[in-house]
């Protein structure tokens, strides 16, 4: 008798437990983001941008953000450049993930015993800043994994490289090249030169207090070395793309008379 009733109140645990993963793969299927519309879509919003506004909110305080969209043409080479020696300088040559990086921060994690630092691409960044957390759960981590494989797949490295230029957050309240550009040194992001790239692109790891006219010393050195890297890493030309080879378009509409992408909202 206690047999059975041990069969039964396992089988019982176990369509419980069945149950809930089906409700959760079930939930995950139905809101998984639609990754390959944005080969020819731009994000309406993204994760970062309404946990900012979440947050301010939160504060009692304005949630506005100044976030403007500009073509990938219409990105100075020397900021992409800046970019990808400061994040990802082997982003043309990998599907993705860089393992050669993950293993240089391990063991570099190991021999100074300490947690490894990030290692992850630009790919990973943004699909992290358009529709996840910045927790760190294997949960998370895993979502993180899938949306890169699919972005990779789906999405041109120069589609990759616009989207992120303009959904990353670059101060308090500031996303995009284009608006941080105009922000803190008053031109747009086509007119930015090799220092002013190297302290926009400083910005990324820490953008709430590391950004142009930050006293932070660390910040200071982050961009000394950035500017540094910029001289020694060769990235091809030919890969980066010209700097105006795409005319700016007018506003796009996106529908009940919203338009994000070119002004503060």
């Amino acid at each position: 008798m206690r047999q059975r009733r041990r069969l039964g109140l396992s089988g019982a645990l176990a369509l419980i437990v069945a149950g809930v993963l089906v409700s959760v793969l079930a939930y995950e299927g139905w809101t998984w983001p639609k990754v390959a519309a944005l080969a020819r879509d731009r994000p309406l919003t993204t994760a970062f941008i309404e946990r900012y506004r979440h947050q301010q909110r939160a504060r009692g305080q304005s949630d506005r953000v100044d976030w403007r969209w500009v073509p990938y043409g219409r990105i100075a080479v020397s900021l992409k450049r800046a970019v990808l020696v400061a994040e990802d300088a082997n982003f043309f040559s990998h599907r993705g993930f860089d393992f050669a990086e993950i293993d240089k921060a391990i063991r570099e994690a190991i021999e100074e015993a300490e947690a490894p630092r990030g290692a992850s691409t630009i790919t990973q960044q943004l699909a992290k800043n358009l529709w996840l957390s910045a927790s760190r759960n294997p949960y998370r981590k895993l979502k993180e994994v899938i949306l890169t494989w699919q972005l990779e797949r789906a999405l041109s490295k120069r589609r990759i490289l616009e989207l992120y230029l303009n959904v990353v957050e670059l101060g308090p309240g500031v996303f995009g090249v284009e608006a941080a550009s105009r922000r803190y040194f008053g031109k747009p992001a086509a007119d930015l030169g090799d220092d002013e790239a190297a302290q926009l692109a400083a910005s990324l790891p820490n953008p709430t207090t590391w950004h142009p006219g930050a006293a932070s010393r660390a910040y200071q050195r982050r961009v000394a070395t950035i500017r540094q890297r910029m001289d020694r890493v060769d990235i091809p030309r030919r890969q980066v793309g010209a700097a105006l080879s795409v005319r700016p378009s007018a506003a796009p509409q996106l529908g009940r008379g919203v338009k994000l992408f070119t002004a503060t909202y």
